[in-house]
């Protein structure tokens, strides 16, 4: 449960305080079964160096309320003997699961080779023009489920989470440095 519940922290924030809600939330409530069964509000107070507390707060309960009265568990371990696309399309359906939280959930709990696409994933992905500059977070994730080599998905997606938060930024990439300048469309190199 835990890899989940990190990833519905980390939307729209960093990792920092995702970290820090994430502990806590533990610190608070030590058992899921505790979380679940508080009230939003105190897990929204837990939780509000993640930003969004009151948004998240409810939707962890929710998640948390719906995984334990549909599998009458927390371990998300189950998830391992399951069709990936069948527990995709179960996931999707809950408010604060999205593609990419339901695709790092499958990855690190379960080793599937999916590719998640976060905000630093999809940036590189429209930089190095692999999907178009318009193109959805969403979109990039299933175009590049058929782009990513088999077996290739957990390494390139932490590199390129590595690339984004240190190179390849939002504001001000630092083209120079990059490894794979003389391969992107969108490198600014100046000779200054």
């Amino acid at each position: 449960m835990g890899s989940l519940i990190l990833t519905v922290l980390s939307q729209s924030t960093n990792d920092r305080n995702r970290d820090v809600a994430y502990a806590r939330l533990k610190e608070r409530f030590p058992e899921w079964k505790s979380v679940m069964n508080a009230p939003a509000e105190e897990i929204a107070d837990a939780i509000r160096p993640a930003g969004l507390a009151n948004q998240k707060g409810a939707r962890i309960k929710d998640i948390l309320r719906w995984v334990y009265d549909t599998y009458d568990t927390f371990d998300l371990g189950f998830l391992c003997d399951m069709d990936p696309d069948q527990v995709t399309e179960t996931f999707l359906k809950l408010k604060g699961v999205g593609i990419k939280t339901i695709s790092v959930v499958l990855m690190f709990t379960c080793g599937v080779d999916v590719f998640p696409v976060d905000t630093h994933v999809h940036r590189i992905c429209r930089r190095l023009g692999l999907v178009g500059e318009k193109a959805s977070a969403e979109k990039t994730h299933y175009h590049m489920q058929a782009l990513v080599p088999d077996g290739k998905s957990y390494s390139l997606h932490n590199n390129f989470l590595r690339l984004g938060r240190t190179i390849c930024k939002a504001q001000k990439p630092k083209c120079i440095e990059c490894p794979l300048n003389d391969l992107c469309p969108s490198a600014i190199i100046t000779d200054n």
